[in-house]
């Protein structure tokens, strides 16, 4: 529809007709509030998923076996995941699930269309450079000062880099060398299975399997994917954000043996009603307590929803890890309409707000599993290979997924290839991002040759170097824009 003055008229709408009648700045107003509000959710969420995937990760299994000397059966407890698979499936491929799903979403509301969405894409690229650069240098300010946490097997490190590097590579020679603009269907299907030979790379060099792995020695690392110290926390919702304290082995006993699992359940959601506890009153003053309470009653809606996840404690923390992924799924679902209103409103390139607003914000997830790894272990093995491994998992699966669904569809239907809106400007993005996940690399092994270590140190350089990441974020945000604009 076109106004008295020739300009667009949006006459969508998220929840009642009369939206339509409102300004279209006050409207942008509304829905970047609305957007912000369900990336609180996403971080809210994450806090939980993030204890289900530790319960799951330390699941043991009973392993009967022969003393070779004494002819008597031992038994002892083994771990049923890989600490290096847990890694990458786990933790990288839940905290990229809000990526995951909002493109899904997009390409399932595309289905049938010869073009694809640029809404997943172009959230999936701006998301690793979110994760490479503002993560990056958030993780390197975490240890305190003069703490130092480094790599400790850089042999799987490097394995899961080379995956992450060619992710990008491969995404470019589909775009602009094999079928240019254009996804085949069985380019899609290869996007896809290399995400299981990444699995496989990264399982052979755990385990060190000859002519398949790097021959460098693992330096000390955790038996634990958590230690048992750092393990022991309850969630706490700060003003700043989620926080963790201690709680003494004695109480997670108690927890989990005594206490019935509908009590846990019941106290789920007296948790998500309280605004203040007994303990925010005796530390701070009522300016602060106001503060507080204040971002509690924003929280309520969400910590209220969330409480129907189950208890982390049961079936070792699968159902609460799949319930999370779910509110993940449906959050993601209410971003995507977002975003649709507001690049019709405001028309401004859906693509420019996906790698901008949306990446930013669905990457949350991201930033917060690597912030507790970096501050809950002993290594900086975890922190950073959610790093590396989500922009893996963002491309091998991300898009490889949703293309997959798409080129698929329209082989059947219309015996069409899938073509790609924008691809010159995703392509270019690719490039950007290629050149400044080299300069941000590059500053990571420097810093392992001179300090020892890849995160913390004195902390000058650890600023200096936080600086430097998001420097490499603003230019990587900067030169993508402009090429969608279309000023370069």
């Amino acid at each position: 529809m076109i106004d008295m003055m020739g300009h667009g008229v949006c006459e969508s709408y998220l929840l009642f007709p009369g939206e339509t009648a409102l300004g279209d700045a006050f409207r942008t107003f509304l829905y970047f509030l609305g957007l912000a509000y369900c990336f609180i959710g996403l971080s809210a969420i994450t806090a939980r998923f993030f204890s289900s995937m530790e319960n799951v990760v330390k699941q043991t299994r009973e392993v009967v076996e022969i003393d070779p000397q004494t002819n008597s059966k031992v038994v002892r407890q083994e771990k049923v995941w890989n600490y290096t698979i847990a890694d990458i499936t786990l933790l990288a491929f839940g905290t990229s699930f809000p990526q995951i799903s909002l493109a899904t979403i997009d390409a399932l509301r595309n289905l049938g269309e010869l073009y694809a969405g640029g809404l997943g894409p172009g959230t999936l690229v701006g998301s690793a450079a979110f994760d490479l650069f503002p993560i990056h240098a958030v993780c390197v300010m975490v240890p305190k000062s003069g703490e130092l946490k480094k790599i400790s097997d850089v042999a799987v490190w490097a394995v899961e880099l080379f995956w992450s590097f060619w992710a990008y590579i491969w995404l470019y020679i589909i775009l602009k060398v094999w079928t240019p603009d254009i996804v085949t269907l069985w380019e899609a299907l290869l996007t896809v299975l290399q995400f299981g030979l990444l699995l496989v790379h990264a399982y052979a060099q755990d385990k060190r399997w000859p002519y398949l792995s790097i021959p460098l020695a693992r330096g000390e690392r955790p038996e634990e994917w958590v230690p048992e110290e750092a393990a022991l926390y309850k969630h706490v919702d700060n003003v700043d954000g989620p926080m963790y304290h201690n709680v003494p082995a004695s109480d997670l006993a108690e927890s989990s043996n005594e206490l019935h699992v509908l009590a846990l359940w019941k106290e789920q959601f007296v948790d998500a009603l309280m605004l203040e506890s007994a303990e925010t009153k005796k530390l701070y003053s009522i300016y602060v307590r106001a503060l507080r309470m204040l971002w509690q009653s924003l929280l309520a809606p969400w910590r209220l929803m969330f409480a129907l996840v189950p208890p982390c404690q049961i079936a070792h923390g699968w159902f609460a890890f799949i319930c999370s992924l779910t509110f993940i799924s449906g959050i993601a679902y209410v971003v995507t309409k977002l975003t649709d209103l507001i690049s019709c409103v405001t028309g401004i390139n859906a693509y420019v707000i996906a790698f901008t607003a949306l990446a930013t914000g669905t990457s949350w997830p991201d930033l917060v599993a690597s912030k507790i790894a970096a501050e809950r272990q002993t290594t900086a093995d975890s922190a950073i290979a959610n790093i590396t491994c989500s922009n893996s998992v963002n491309i091998y699966v991300g898009i490889g997924v949703p293309w997959l669904i798409n080129t698929a569809y329209n082989f059947i239907m219309y015996r069409e290839p899938l073509r790609i809106q924008n691809a010159a400007g995703l392509s270019f993005s690719l490039i950007v991002f290629f050149s400044t996940s080299v300069g941000c690399i590059s500053v990571l092994v420097l810093r392992r040759l001179t300090l020892g270590a890849e995160l913390g140190g004195p902390k000058p350089w650890a600023w200096l170097t936080s600086v430097y990441f998001m420097l490499l974020w603003v230019i990587f945000l900067v030169l993508s824009s402009l090429k969608v604009s279309g000023i370069i």
